[in-house]
């Protein structure tokens, strides 16, 4: 039976009634003036601020003085933290009457963990929001000056993870790599071997154009123009490693002769044979 819902508006500053509240924030790819209104707004009122390492200190200057500031050190590969003690860390303050704040970087509900954090908040009965952030995908096109999506050639986004579990198969991307397609991996420089052999098992060439951004919206910014299959050796040899998205446009038509949309750029200089590295423009 369908039911239709009125979406509640949260207010961080509401009356607490004794308990607190937890904020999920998502602090976007980097530079501070990508975070939203609401979001600086919250920093503004917090308690205590837990964040994620690639947080920018910038971002940071955003919380009142005297909120407490704490490091969970969260990055790929690395965690200071695990997960359940950030879980329980934050549900703590919470159940002290603190107004928490829980800020990662990205947006909170891509490949950011929100759910374990909202199902431990509810658990305890406390009052959660999430308040977006510029997911790298979106903050990488922008700053290549390429959309997502093109009229004609590419009419859907698949965002992916290529960080599995140990125990997880090989990804399966059958399913994904259809014409019309463009796929955006998060989390993938660790695994960019195994992302290419996927690829081609899928039906992709070795020679089909991939694009690498790195460091998005920082004063560190690169992109690396390369293929499916030298990828992983073209980036090693940039030095190019997290935090950076993966993106592959699989175009229904040729068009104009570019492959995909992430065809030329501008100011590149050649890094390798076959693949191109330029720094992106900064001041989005």
């Amino acid at each position: 039976m369908s039911r239709i819902a009125h979406l509640p508006r949260p207010h961080f500053d509401a009356a607490r009634r004794g308990r607190g509240r937890i904020s999920l924030i998502g602090a976007g790819p980097g530079a501070a003036d990508l975070l939203t209104l609401r979001a600086v707004r919250c920093l503004g009122l917090a308690d205590v601020v837990f964040y994620d390492r690639l947080v920018e200190p910038e971002v940071l200057t955003h919380v009142r003085s005297g909120a407490t500031r704490i490091c969970v050190g969260k990055e790929v590969g690395a965690h200071a933290w695990p997960q359940p003690r950030i879980d329980r860390a934050i549900v703590a303050a919470a159940l002290e009457g603190r107004r928490v704040v829980r800020l990662k970087s990205g947006d909170p509900s891509i490949f950011g963990r929100a759910a374990e954090e909202i199902a431990a908040a509810r658990a305890q009965g406390i009052e959660v929001e999430v308040i977006p952030g510029i997911t790298a995908a979106s903050a990488a096109a922008a700053e290549l000056c390429r959309p997502l999506t093109e009229r004609g050639r590419i009419d859907r986004v698949v965002l992916a993870t290529a960080t599995c579990r140990t125990d997880d198969a090989p990804p399966d991307l059958g399913g994904l790599v259809r014409p019309g397609a463009m796929l955006v991996f998060y989390m993938a420089m660790h695994r960019l071997g195994a992302l290419s052999e996927a690829l081609a098992a899928a039906g992709l060439g070795s020679d089909h154009p991939a694009t690498i951004c790195a460091e998005v919206s920082r004063p560190q910014a690169r992109s690396l123009t390369t293929t499916v299959g030298r990828m992983a050796g073209d980036c090693a040899a940039a030095g190019i490693t997290n935090p950076a998205v993966v993106m592959v446009a699989v175009a229904k038509a040729p068009g104009d002769g570019t492959p995909g949309l992430l065809g030329q750029g501008r100011g590149r200089t050649s890094t390798a044979a076959g693949s191109q590295h330029d720094p992106l423009p900064s001041g989005v």
